[in-house]
């Protein structure tokens, strides 16, 4: 079980890289626009601001990572904390943007929290 649960923490924070990358660097591409239903003009002048909100997503997954790497308790504590800010991100997304969010983002964190409680 604990392997499974260190997939499923490192698969958390891969996802958040890569929605780091769309935020900050393919946000105004057409991948980009896809990928969160924006038109070339909302996606011109939200630019700056999709990429903080990348950065955000960036430090989740370092976060994460940095649980998987440190290990022990310490490491434990790690990943309890920063899934559980990716399942409030995720809620609140879902809560305050679009519902898609909750299953892109806070249910794969919750089956990841689930998974590290019960490793």
């Amino acid at each position: 079980m604990t392997l499974v649960a260190q997939i499923a923490v490192a698969l958390v924070a891969l996802l958040h890289v890569y929605i780091l990358v769309l935020e900050m660097f393919q946000w105004d591409t057409p991948k980009g626009r896809r990928a969160f239903g924006t038109t070339p003009e909302f996606a011109a002048a939200s630019k700056v601001l999709a990429a903080n909100q990348g950065l955000y997503n960036g430090f989740l997954a370092a976060g994460l990572a940095a649980g998987l790497v440190l290990g022990g308790a310490t490491g434990f504590a790690f990943k309890l904390f920063f899934l559980g800010c990716v399942i409030v991100a995720g809620l609140y997304g879902a809560a305050t943007a679009s519902r898609k969010i909750l299953f892109v983002q806070a249910v794969p964190g919750a089956v990841a929290l689930v998974l590290v409680l019960l490793a």
